[in-house]
């Protein structure tokens, strides 16, 4: 098995913008995790639909994939140096379009009469995902912008 140094060419490296991003926190990684635990809790909400469920189990998942979001933004407010102009710019239009599908969802939840306790968990999960998946796209693309400092 050959490793990615001995593939590269003689003199190639990291280049600078892979350097600029020792400092960042691992916020897609949190990001992903939200998101898989969000999606679990979603499924098995779904799995259990028109029965009644225990919802212990999604309102665990969602507990913690709001601890873990609330976690990466707090990481990921505490960098200085970073494109924040790109981020938000990002950030602003996918939260738009996020929450667009996120209501467009909550109104099938709500005209198919989903009973008031698992809609509201329905709900937060759907918060959740539409805040998460925008901030993933944002910071990804933000962390390959030069920050304001390096221009």
């Amino acid at each position: 098995m050959t490793t990615a140094a001995e593939t590269m060419p003689p003199g190639a490296g990291s280049d600078e913008a892979d350097l600029r991003q020792h400092d960042l926190p691992p916020t897609a990684r949190l990001g992903a995790l939200t998101l898989a635990m969000t999606v679990a809790g979603g499924v098995v909400m779904a799995a259990e639909y028109g029965r009644h469920p225990s919802l212990w189990a999604p309102i665990a998942l969602a507990a913690a994939a709001g601890a873990v979001l609330i976690v990466n933004v707090a990481l990921l407010a505490r960098v200085k140096t970073f494109a924040w102009t790109a981020f938000f710019r990002v950030l602003g239009w996918a939260l738009l379009a996020y929450f667009v599908i996120a209501g467009i969802l909550e109104f099938v939840f709500v005209f198919d009469h989903t009973p008031s306790h698992q809609l509201a968990l329905f709900s937060v999960l759907l918060f959740l995902f539409a805040t998460d998946v925008p901030l993933i796209l944002a910071f990804s693309v933000a962390r390959w912008q030069l920050p304001p400092e390096a221009v």
